[in-house]
């Protein structure tokens, strides 16, 4: 069966289109619900109160595209049903609040639900020779949980500015619907496609400078979309595309998670501690402002999406190169001190050493024009 370019656009279209129309509605819900993100500490990048309620946007979009387009496929119930369950769970969080435990054992058991009803991670590529190796059901359970339960967290942690979560899932989701269509797997494709349009259908509501905010219930919905997605096909023949690729494709969220969790673990802190030590912050204090540190983890996204299709077809040294590359950027995000910021638009911050070397560091700012 070949797909036709309306099997691949109208679902990316259609769901696109549906949260370009609900987001202006959860704009005006918002604040009747109480879904308010009002800045309260020096972690938010805001200064003013803003919605965060955009994800039943997203939602929508993703589920009125998968019941069209889906309609009678694998799987599709297994989905809809833990979207649903992780909408739900978020939407809460974002108008009663939660703490991050109850929170976390949401998700799990969300996943749980999803693994119950069939949609299952039951085999992995061998490494040690040709073939796959087929897991047991408690290694299954482990596998399938801690995937699904880490996509939704690596999404949600990357949220911290406008714009940003929305358009790394929408490049992840591109990625692995090229890889998906290059293979033959249709099903996987259209779905990763439907996730793609309804990001971009949010995505002018939500970059800077943002009307609303996706909110808990938004990211969390694309971080399980993009995990549940991912393991449709979990046969033989897309294997590849189940373990490997969305690891790649998602290699940045994933990064900065495992990131967070060992910073935290060493200062002994809870996991579920909030801080501005993730990647976006730290480009922020390098000097760059809110568009241009998006668009600079955007480029980053669209490095690992590139490597994972590469990786798809066999290109290894090419891809080894790409990585190469990726890590160097992030080497120079990760150790700049942030003490000499440099904005084209607006504001150059230059520390001065002084003279005597018991006397204090002073700053001063020359003036431009802020475009932000």
């Amino acid at each position: 069966m070949t797909a036709t370019s309306f099997d691949l656009w109208a679902p990316f279209v259609i769901a696109g289109l549906v949260a370009a129309f609900v987001t202006p509605l959860s704009i005006i819900l918002a604040p009747k619900v109480g879904a308010m993100d009002v800045p309260k500490d020096k972690r938010r990048v805001h200064n003013k109160p803003m919605p965060r309620f955009g994800g039943i946007a997203l939602y929508a979009g993703i589920m009125v595209g998968l019941a069209i387009f889906a309609q009678g496929r694998p799987h599709l119930a297994e989905i809809m049903v833990g979207c649903t369950l992780i909408y739900i769970l978020g939407a809460i969080d974002d108008i009663k609040g939660m703490k991050p435990i109850i929170k976390f054992a949401g998700q799990v058991v969300v996943a749980t639900i999803v693994f119950g009803m069939g949609l299952r991670i039951e085999f992995v590529t061998n490494w040690f020779g040709e073939g796959n190796m087929d897991l047991g059901i408690a290694v299954c359970y482990i596998v399938t949980v801690i995937w699904l339960v880490g996509i939704t967290n690596a999404v949600n942690l990357v949220d911290g500015l406008d714009g940003l979560a929305a358009g790394i899932s929408a490049i992840s989701a591109l990625s692995i619907a090229y890889v998906s269509y290059i293979h033959g797997w249709y099903y996987p494709t259209t779905c990763m496609m439907i996730l793609a349009g309804a990001c971009l259908g949010f995505l002018p509501f939500n970059f800077h400078p943002a009307k609303t905010f996706m909110g808990d219930s938004g990211s969390q919905v694309l971080g399980f979309a993009l995990a549940a997605l991912s393991i449709l096909g979990t046969v033989k023949s897309a294997t590849l595309v189940v373990v490997v690729i969305p690891a790649l494709v998602l290699g940045l969220p994933i990064f900065d998670t495992l990131m967070a969790i060992i910073r935290r673990t060493v200062r002994h802190q809870s996991i579920g501690t909030a801080d501005k030590e993730h990647l976006h912050h730290r480009i922020l204090r390098a000097g760059f402002g809110q568009r241009r540190a998006v668009s600079l983890m955007y480029s980053l996204s669209g490095i690992m999406g590139i490597t994972a299709i590469l990786y798809s077809r066999g290109l290894y040294i090419e891809c080894l190169g790409l990585l190469f590359v990726a890590a160097l950027i992030l080497g120079v995000i990760l150790t700049d001190t942030g003490t000499n910021k440099v904005s084209l638009k607006g504001y150059r911050i230059l520390k001065e050493l002084p003279d005597a070397p018991d006397a204090k560091a002073t700053t001063k700012a020359v003036k431009i024009k802020d475009e932000e």
